[in-house]
């Protein structure tokens, strides 16, 4: 019986991820923030705090509270000293290079390892660049996405409000499902009984058959077996005598060949001397072929003793057992009929008992007056976060304005510079390569604590949030937290789901919804409403039972096979076993003649080309006939051999278990005879009670309802998924983002100090410098006397 599963309703789609994601950089931003907040969420802490009247407790919570905090103050501190020192130092660089200290003055002492320095210095700013775009980037895609996740939160709520409000409004539609359901055992133990004879006799003949299909498949098995090794030998036979008489008549041909052969070898003469003819016979003897006449006879007598048709009776007779228990059962029927009305009268009056409709409109008041409160708060947020974004673009541009000023350094100073040029003559592309590199280290120290700041606030807030709230509820601290009593004033669980005076645990009532639990068993409601006093019929099915107790059946015997084809199979077992062909086998895997025709024809032509003109012609004739012969005899008996080889390896290998095969078939008859007779009577009552079992299927249908009414109706999955899409919303969109976007754009302040010191450095290798240590490389001209001397370069001291 189908009684179908409860439909569950169709929910609109989770929330929706805004347009762009950086899992990688939110998995370091995580692991970042695990590392700075490695303690667990101080629940107890948390719950007492504020609570105590005396002021040295206070000041120890608060103290515990800073301890917790420590990894974030530690991180802030560092950001504040950033904040001061990056712009002082900044300013005191300026001053000092102004005043041609700190790398101000313009000299450049020159040296062996200048390009290898040079070349270092360009491949350091060009990696740091490189990281300084890629954080710009990671930030400006962070910024929007953030923006992107406050946009649509609101709609991701709405589309949630909307599923908790189909949640609640199927409830009372699945109740109604179970309570019609009933119809479907009711009506189907109805049609039970109006085919009862097919039903139960149907069952009994399958009780049986468990034991006698087996023994009629390996009879079956045996003498389909039988019929094929029949046919085998006989085809052996025939074979034998076709080959017989194509060996006759290729033998006459053979010798009449010979003959002609001798003949004209004589005419030949002395070049003919040494061909011998005495090969030019059949190899093998095919009369010797052993006969199968007493397998066939054996296996002939099996197939005459009519075991096919005797098997086909006993399944006839196990057909009609269907009939005689339809006639045997026509008062048990009448009365089993009167019960099933008065079931169902009772199922259809416990739908008035049921207690979760008035869960459902207390859970709906609260939701609507939660969406209500968010509404208000849409305008205001919404204009909020379009300026953080303005504002966060225009910190995230001026990174990408130290990368664009050390990208047209690096590009500029390698194309104008000339390393045979000293450094006081330097070209204008050169020089503006370095200028623009220490144009970016003027914007890195300008605009560097402004990103610092933004870093810090946004690392406080997001870091904060994410750890305290999205963190410990992965880690179920936060449920913890939550299931503290009163911790929110004027809010009260129970309450809301109906059970006044009861304790509603937050975390369980949670993990059971994600289990799909359903809500009778989440809200525990079998401690104050029983289902087995609201669906009790026992009384009805005792009476039904009664009535099957006292039905008496009875069938005819059955009998397998008699003696005579028992005594038949095992002579067809042991007489049926093929003679040895192994002689037959050796002599199949020979040539068919003593001597091969073709290379008898092979020897003639030559010797045609060495005899004389008289016999040439003749040599060459009787070589052709051989070959033609040779041809013919291998068309005659190729096929035939095949056929004959494939026969006896098909006898040999079918008769090699057929008398094991025959024992197991005759021993698994006479158990089945003796099974059917011993144990019929005790299938019948088994059936019987199984078929009652199945008629009472209304005792199903009460425990499936309830089952789907414990276990079904109203699976509170959709609960836990709300709260799920909230976290999701908060966490993975909105903080994510943010923490994504601080991550971001700190990863671009840190990397601006490395840039600042290389960007410096590489800048003197490229701008044009006002004092020279080194002359020209040149050797002045000097007579021949003083070939062999050069004028030693004149260098500054330092």
């Amino acid at each position: 019986m189908e009684l179908g599963n409860i439909s569950q309703p169709v929910y609109g789609p989770g929330p929706e991820a805004p347009g762009s994601s950086t899992r990688g950089l939110v998995g370091m931003v995580h692991g970042f923030l695990q590392l700075v907040q490695p303690n667990a969420l101080p629940i107890e802490l948390i719950a007492d705090f504020g609570q105590s009247q005396s002021e040295a407790t206070t000041e120890e919570q608060a103290q515990e509270l800073l301890l917790y905090e420590l990894g974030f103050l530690v991180c802030m501190a560092i950001g504040l000293l950033f904040i001061i020192l990056v712009p002082l130092v900044g300013c005191c660089f300026c001053c000092c290079r102004c005043c041609g200290n700190c790398g101000g003055r313009m000299y450049q002492k020159q040296g062996r390892g200048m390009g290898c320095r040079r070349r270092a210095l360009w491949a350091s700013v060009l990696l740091v660049s490189a990281l300084l775009l890629a954080g710009d980037v990671y930030a400006f895609i962070s910024n929007t996405r953030f923006s992107q996740a406050v946009c649509g939160t609101f709609p991701n709520v709405n589309n949630t409000v909307d599923n908790i409000r189909i949640y609640l409004a199927s409830i009372p539609q699945q109740i109604n499902f179970i309570v019609d359901s009933s119809d479907v055992p009711l009506g189907h133990a109805n049609r039970s009984l109006q085919d009862f004879g097919p039903n139960l006799g149907g069952m009994i003949v399958s009780g049986i058959r468990k034991s006698t299909d087996g023994a009629l498949r390996s009879l079956q098995s045996l003498l389909q077996g039988m019929e094929t090794l029949e046919a085998a030998f006989g085809s052996i036979a025939g074979t034998r005598l076709h080959l017989e008489e194509l060996q006759s008549n290729y033998s006459r041909r053979l010798a009449s060949l010979q003959d002609s052969l001798n003949q004209t070898l004589q005419r030949c003469g002395q070049p003919c001397g040494n061909v011998s003819l005495d090969g030019l016979a059949f190899s093998t003897n095919f009369s010797m072929i052993p006969g199968v006449e007493q397998q066939l006879e054996a296996l002939s007598d099996v197939s005459g003793s009519n075991i096919t048709a005797d098997l086909k009776e006993v399944n006839s007779t196990l057909d009609t057992t269907p009939a005689k228990v339809q006639e045997q059962s026509r008062d048990v029927v009448t009365k089993t009929q009167d019960q099933l009305g008065l079931i169902r009268q009772e199922i259809k009056s416990f739908q008035e008992h049921f207690p979760l409709l008035d869960v459902e409109e207390s859970v709906g008041a609260f939701v609507g007056n939660a969406v209500s409160v968010l509404e208000e708060y849409r305008e205001p947020i919404i204009a909020f976060d379009g300026l953080r974004w303005r504002v966060c673009v225009l910190l995230c541009c001026m990174v990408l304005l130290v990368v664009l000023c050390n990208a047209i350094g690096l590009l500029l100073g390698p194309l104008g510079l000339k390393e045979s040029v000293p450094p006081t003559q330097r070209s204008s592309l050169s020089n503006a390569g370095g200028n623009f590199f220490m144009a970016g280290v003027g914007f890195s120290f300008i605009f560097s604590w402004m990103l610092m700041l933004l870093v810090l606030i946004t690392f406080v807030l997001g870091g904060n949030v994410y750890m305290l709230v999205c963190e410990s509820w992965r880690n179920q601290q936060l449920f913890q937290l939550l299931d503290t009593p009163d911790l929110f004033p004027g809010f009260n669980l129970s309450a809301l789901l109906g059970q006044e005076g009861g304790t509603a645990n937050f975390s369980e009532i949670y993990r059971r919804c994600q289990q799909d639990t359903a809500l009778w068993q989440t809200l525990d409601l079998d401690q104050s409403v029983s289902l087995d006093e609201l669906l009790n019929i026992s009384q009805y099915t005792g009476e039904i039972s009664t009535s099957f107790e006292k039905m008496n059946i009875t069938l005819s015997p059955i009998l397998l096979l008699n003696q005579r084809q028992r005594d038949l199979l095992l002579n067809a077992s042991w007489a049926g076993q093929p003679p040895d062909f192994t002689p037959t086998l050796e002599q199949l895997d020979q040539n068919l003649t003593w001597r091969s025709l073709r290379d008898l024809a092979a020897e003639l032509e030559q010797l045609a080309d060495k005899a004389g003109t008289d016999v040439k012609e003749s040599l060459k004739a009787d070589a052709h006939k051989l070959r033609e012969l040779d041809k013919q005899i291998q068309l005659s008996f190729s096929g035939l051999l095949q056929h004959l080889e494939e026969n006896i390896h098909l006898v040999q290998n079918g008769t090699a278990q057929l008398e094991a095969q025959t024992k197991a078939a005759l021993g698994k008859a006479s158990e089945t005879e003796e099974f059917v007779e011993r144990e019929t009577a005790n299938i019948i009552k088994n059936e019987t009670r199984a078929f009652l079992e199945e008629l009472l299927d209304f005792e199903t249908y009460i425990s499936w309802a309830k089952s789907r009414l414990a276990g079904d109706v109203a699976r509170c999955k959709p609960i836990a998924q709300t709260l799920d899409n909230v976290e999701v919303i908060t966490c993975d969109y909105i903080l994510d983002s943010l923490n994504a976007f601080w991550f971001s754009l700190g990863w671009c302040t840190i990397f601006l100090l490395p840039s600042i010191f290389l960007a410096v450095r590489l800048a003197k290798f490229y701008r044009r410098m006002d004092t020279d240590d080194v002359y020209r490389n040149e050797d002045l001209e000097m007579p021949p006397m003083f070939n062999y001397y050069k004028i030693p370069r004149p260098s500054m001291r330092h």
